[in-house]
């Protein structure tokens, strides 16, 4: 008989709650079990982990395959660091150190990704108000369009130099004087 740690799943229709549980592996998925390990709550934020370690590392030292779903629940838990420096022959001692320095880390680990997540929350809530202010911005260039230089009147170098300011008649082309001593006569405009 190959026994399995594995999730027996419970709940109510959308809302999942499992069980960790040693079982007979050619048992059905919610079929009877030989042990409760522990449970499993995905649902609540953060998921909910409660197992029974020694009854966890017994069932692994009696030669218990735990699923891929389990041993990830027992690698967050510190479980399977214990299980295996347990294999390695090391003293209860240096596994409990062993296992105090990673729960150090980890709890750094959480203390970075709050940090991180709180910094991201900040940006966004920036960017938000960045966002905010260049939509009412926009708004209030649609309510008061400005002119520009580009869609301002022009007003034509000749009229300046005739005097005529009014840009609505085009002032006349006057011909330029021919210079001194020189035969050549100025153009006319009848040519």
């Amino acid at each position: 008989m190959a026994v399995k740690l594995r999730l027996r799943r419970m709940g109510k229709k959308k809302k999942p709650f499992y069980r960790i549980v040693a079982t007979d592996s050619r048992v059905a998925r919610d079929g009877k079990y030989i042990d409760k390990v522990g449970h499993y709550n995905p649902v609540v934020t953060p998921p909910e982990i409660l197992v029974d370690d020694e009854k966890a590392l017994l069932w692994l030292n009696r030669g218990a395959i735990p699923t891929d779903s389990v041993k990830n629940i027992f690698s967050q838990k510190g479980i399977m660091l214990r299980y295996h420096l347990m294999k390695q022959g090391l003293e209860p001692a240096k596994i409990d150190e062993e296992v105090k320095k990673w729960e150090l880390l980890q709890t750094e680990r959480d203390k970075r990704q709050e940090a991180l997540l709180a910094q991201q929350e900040r940006e966004h809530k920036k960017a938000a108000k960045e966002a905010e202010k260049e939509a009412a911005k926009a708004a209030k260039a649609e309510a008061t369009p400005e002119v520009t230089a580009s869609e301002q009147p022009e007003v034509s170098e000749l009229s300046v130099e005739s005097g005529n300011t009014d840009s609505s008649e085009p002032a006349a082309e006057q011909p330029e004087p021919a210079p001194e001593g020189s035969d050549e006569e100025a153009p006319t405009e009848a040519q």
